[in-house]
C-alpha cells in the first residue's frame, strides 16, 4: 500500500477560513528567517555589469535571496523539460493536457499562496512547488519504476532524490573554485523545503529524498535539523501537490472523457473505495464509503459528473476545481491556525494539520483518476512499452559509453571510478530526457534507421 503524506494529522476541527480576514499581508507577517537559512552552499561573487534600474525603489533593485532561488529553478533547464514530460495523460494525447510543468505550476501557485497564509516565505514555498518534479524522468511513474530497476544494485532511483541531485550537482549554474559543480546552488531554507522525504534509503521504504553519493550536500543543507523531520514549507509543498494531483487530474479525465462521474453505481462506489485503501489511504472500505458519498454530493462533484464539453460545461468544470482546491487548501491553513494561533509560522516552529477528513477526500480523488484513467483499457501495453524502451536506452548508453551520453555528462562519465559510477551517469542522463527525446534517442542507438 502507498503510504499517506507525512503531514501532520489531527480530528477534523470544522475546517473553515473565516470571511473578512482579509488578504494575508493584514492579517500575518513573514516568519523571521535567519542568515543561516538564506546561505548557499557555494560562496558566489556577485554578478558582473549590474547597473542600477533607474528611479528603482531599494526594495526593488535588491532581489532577496529566495527571491533569486525562484529565478533559477524558473529558468533552469530542467524546468522546461517538464512540458515534455508525462503527468498523467501523456503530451499529445489530447489538445490541452496538463505535463509535469503545467502542474508544477499549479502546485508552486497553491503553495504560495497556503504558504503565504500562515506566514511563510511565499517565495520559498514557491520555488518548492516549482521544484518539486525536477527529478521525475521520462514516462512518469512508470519510467521512475523502470529507472529504479536499472539502477537496483547501485542504490536504486527515485525521483525525489533525482530532484535534489538535480539542484546541487547535475543542473548547471554554479561552480566552487575547486570545479565542483553546485547545481542551482539554492539557499538552505529553499532546498529544505524541496525535500518532502528527508532521510536515505531504508529497507522496505520506497521513498527517499538523497542517494548516498549526494550525502555531503543533504547533511549541509539538513545541518541541525530533526532526523526525519520536515520544515513546515516543505509540508506545505506536499498538501499542495497531493491537491493539486487529486483534484486536477480528475478534471483531465473528466475533460477526457475516462472520467463519468454520472455512472459511478454502488458497485462503482465500493471499488473505489477499496482501490483508495490498497493506494492511498490507511483507512479501510467501510470507513471511505460515508466520505465518498459527501465528496460525491458536494456541488463542485455533481457539475464534473455533469460535463458534456460545451462552453458552460467548460466553466462549470474550472469553478469545480476552484472550489474543490479551495475547500482543501482553507481546511489546512484553518487547522494549522487552530493548533499553532495567528502568529507567523515557518521553518520548524509548526506542523501542518490537515483534518482526516479532508485527506480522505483527497485520497479518493486520486482513486477516481487512478481507476478510470491510469488503468484504462490499452494503458498497460503503452506502459510495458515504456518501460522496455528506457530499459533498452540504458543498456546501449552505458555498452557505448561516453561519446553517447551528451556533451554535458561526459565529465561525469570521464571521472566515474567504477562501473557503478558509469551506470549512475547512464541513469541520470536518461531521467533528463523528455518522453519524446527518450523515443528519439532509443529509435537512434537502439533501433538505427538501415542506410
Amino acid at each position: 500500500m502507498v503510504a499517506e503524506s507525512a503531514t501532520v494529522r489531527r480530528l477534523d476541527r470544522g475546517a473553515r477560513l473565516s470571511p473578512g480576514r482579509g488578504t494575508e499581508s493584514e492579517w500575518v507577517g513573514r516568519y523571521g528567517y535567519t542568515c543561516e537559512d538564506e546561505q548557499r552552499w557555494i560562496d558566489e561573487t556577485a554578478k558582473r555589469g549590474q547597473d542600477p534600474i533607474a528611479g528603482a525603489s531599494e526594495a526593488a533593485r535588491t532581489r532577496g535571496a529566495f527571491q533569486r532561488d525562484r529565478a533559477r529553478v524558473l529558468h533552469s533547464y530542467a524546468f522546461r523539460r517538464l512540458a515534455d514530460k508525462t503527468q498523467v495523460i501523456s503530451p499529445g494525447q489530447d489538445d490541452f493536457p496538463r505535463t509535469r510543468l503545467t502542474h508544477s505550476l499549479e502546485v508552486a501557485q497553491i503553495a504560495r499562496e497556503m504558504g503565504g497564509a500562515l506566514g511563510c516565505d511565499s517565495d520559498i514555498t514557491d520555488t518548492a512547488g516549482l521544484a518539486h518534479d525536477l527529478g521525475h524522468p521520462p514516462f512518469g511513474h512508470n519510467g521512475e519504476d523502470e529507472l529504479n530497476a536499472v539502477a537496483a544494485g547501485i542504490g536504486g532511483f527515485e525521483g525525489n532524490a533525482q530532484t535534489l541531485r538535480i539542484l546541487t550537482r547535475l543542473e548547471a549554474k554554479v561552480v566552487s573554485a575547486s570545479g565542483r559543480p553546485g547545481g542551482l546552488n539554492l539557499t538552505r531554507a529553499s532546498l529544505d523545503a524541496v525535500c518532502k522525504y528527508p532521510w536515505t534509503a531504508r529497507p522496505g521504504q520506497r521513498k527517499f529524498g538523497a542517494y548516498a553519493d549526494d550525502l555531503v550536500a543533504f547533511r549541509w543543507l539538513r545541518d541541525g535539523r530533526p532526523d526525519g523531520a520536515r520544515c513546515l514549507e516543505a509540508q506545505v509543498m506536499d498538501w499542495a501537490d497531493d491537491v493539486a494531483y487529486s483534484v486536477h487530474d480528475v478534471e483531465d479525465g473528466v475533460h477526457a472523457g475516462h472520467i463519468r462521474l454520472a455512472e459511478v453505481d454502488d458497485t462503482e462506489r465500493e471499488a473505489l473505495c477499496g482501490d483508495a485503501t490498497e493506494q492511498y489511504s490507511s483507512l479501510t472500505t467501510a470507513q471511505l464509503a460515508p466520505v465518498l458519498d459527501v465528496l460525491l454530493d458536494l456541488p463542485a462533484c455533481r457539475d464534473l459528473a455533469g460535463y458534456d464539453g460545451t462552453y458552460r460545461a467548460q466553466a462549470a468544470a474550472k469553478r469545480a476545481t476552484s472550489e474543490l482546491t479551495g475547500r482543501f487548501v482553507g481546511a489546512a491553513v484553518a487547522g494549522t491556525r487552530d493548533e499553532y494561533g495567528a502568529g507567523a509560522l515557518g521553518r520548524y516552529a509548526a506542523g501542518l494539520v490537515v483534518p482526516h477528513s479532508i485527506i480522505a477526500e483527497c485520497a479518493l480523488l486520486k482513486a477516481i483518476a487512478y481507476r478510470y484513467v491510469m488503468r484504462r483499457a490499452g494503458v498497460n501495453a503503452v506502459l510495458v512499452r515504456q518501460r522496455r524502451v528506457l530499459a533498452e536506452l540504458a543498456e546501449a548508453l552505458f555498452e557505448a559509453g561516453e561519446s553517447s551520453v551528451a556533451v554535458v555528462m561526459r565529465d561525469a562519465w570521464r571521472s566515474a571510478s567504477d562501473d557503478d559510477a558509469r551506470l549512475r551517469v547512464v541513469v541520470d542522463q536518461i531521467a533528463q530526457l523528455t518522453d519524446s527525446a527518450a523515443i528519439t534517442w532509443h529509435n537512434r542507438l537502439v533501433r538505427p534507421t538501415a542506410g
